[in-house]
């Protein structure tokens, strides 16, 4: 079955910023919608979002991106069948004709390469996770959540980005998630008591007001306890440092804490952490820069808690390759619009499994209502998804419609849980 139309249109994300929408309609009427999402931090490989620069909206309109869309990709794509992804991914690589997606837009390209698959899940009468699946059998993701929110999200009021729990000790997807409301309800409850509570952050985490790093993660144990549980076997946490947003050439400035550490004392910062909190996850410890370092850090934790990259790794099957063998890092954070499509983003996956490496499929501070990566980490059997926090209806969406699967006929086969997880799950 073929595409018959194509539509692009504005809409906007979760800060209210302009991003892409793509409809793909099949000639039997099925449709497909691909939003894409946008990040605040950035890994400087990754693809690049096409704005239209100027006073509009602060140089953050789309409309050359969607003039690209109709112009020159949708024509290229009608009468394509929906069914060849790669085929048509490749095609969009092609058009765009650039190594980083700069001339058409990594937004306009991963919002039409969504939207295909969407459509091609919809002409084989399938939810999208078991399109993906293709009959082999998968489990729902286990869930990172974001309970503060720091760095770039949060104006840099704390200088790590994203303080998570993983419910560990749940035996399902739906108990994870209520395991998760407690301890985000504990500790909104801790910061109202301090007299601390000031809204979310980008993601829904509750907004930093600490006077140094630790406290964040002193309170993150504090609400685990609050919230009935014991920390490490029910509840543990996960950092993501995003340490790109405050380190460069092996420098780190911890504005925070008012003080500049090298390559070697923040590792020896984030090991003496380990040591005093229940961390089972680390996200970009250290800068995307800083390759000696990552591998250093992974080398002295990698046996004992999962290293994930992102900055430095940008959703590339080929930066997986040179890091394993490098051997840095043991888990891959894997984000479709970093990408750019869908096929890439899957062959990052693929490699970062043949490697032996955890996986994450995550969503972007600045997001859509949008609830594909549910379906990726899913259907693809990522094992463990990042959404943000246990707040805002974009987040919400999403975990929501992780629940959903998991009750509805035909459902994925059971619940990935804490064995997802490098290196207990290696």
């Amino acid at each position: 079955m073929t595409i018959q139309s194509i539509l692009a249109r504005r809409i906007w994300d979760s800060r209210g910023r302009p991003t892409v929408e793509v409809e793909v309609v099949n000639a039997d009427g099925t449709r497909g919608l691909g939003m894409a999402p946008a990040g605040a931090s950035r890994g400087t490989r990754e693809a690049v979002e096409l704005r239209d620069g100027g006073q509009r909206f602060r140089g953050l309109d789309v409309q050359q991106a969607l003039r690209g869309i109709e112009r020159e990709i949708a024509p290229a794509l009608i009468g394509r069948d929906a069914a060849d992804q790669a085929g048509i991914d490749a095609a969009l690589v092609g058009l765009d004709g650039t190594p980083n997606k700069s001339r058409l837009g990594g937004n306009a390209l991963i919002a039409t390469s969504l939207a295909v698959l969407h459509a091609a899940a919809a002409q084989a009468r399938q939810p999208l996770w078991q399109y993906l699946a293709q009959g082999q059998p998968v489990q729902l993701p286990l869930p990172q959540v974001q309970v503060f929110g720091g760095g770039a999200h949060a104006g840099r009021r704390v200088d790590i980005q994203d303080f998570m729990v993983i419910a560990t000790g749940a035996r399902s997807f739906a108990q994870a998630m209520e395991m998760t409301a407690e301890v985000y309800r504990a500790a909104g409850e801790i910061m109202a008591s301090r007299g601390a509570l000031a809204g979310v952050a980008d993601e829904g985490g509750w907004w930093p007001n600490f006077s140094r790093n630790e406290e964040a993660l002193d309170t993150l144990v504090h609400a685990i306890v609050k919230a009935g549980y014991i920390p490490g076997d029910d509840v543990a946490i996960a950092l993501d440092i995003a340490a790109s947003e405050f380190g460069h050439g092996g420098r780190y400035r911890l504005g925070l804490d008012q003080e500049e550490l090298d390559t070697d004392g923040l590792c020896e910062r984030l090991l003496q952490w380990l040591e005093r909190y229940p961390i089972v996850s680390i996200e970009d410890p250290l800068a995307e820069d800083d390759e000696a370092g990552l591998v250093a850090f992974t080398r002295a934790a990698g046996q004992r808690v999962q290293v994930v990259g992102d900055d430095y790794l940008v959703t590339s099957a080929q930066r997986v390759r040179a890091a394993a063998g490098l051997g840095a890092c043991n888990c891959v954070l894997v984000k479709p619009n970093q990408a750019g499509t869908v096929t890439e983003t899957k062959a990052a996956l693929d490699a970062a499994r043949e490697l032996g490496y955890a996986t994450i499929v995550s969503a972007r501070s600045g997001e859509t209502e949008d609830v594909a990566i549910v379906h990726l980490a899913t259907g693809w059997n990522a094992g463990q998804l990042k959404v943000g926090s246990f707040a805002r209806s974009e987040r919400m969406a999403k975990w929501n419609e992780g629940i959903r699967l998991e009750s509805r006929t035909p459902a994925p086969a059971g619940y990935a849980g804490r064995a997802a997880l490098a290196p207990v799950g290696a």
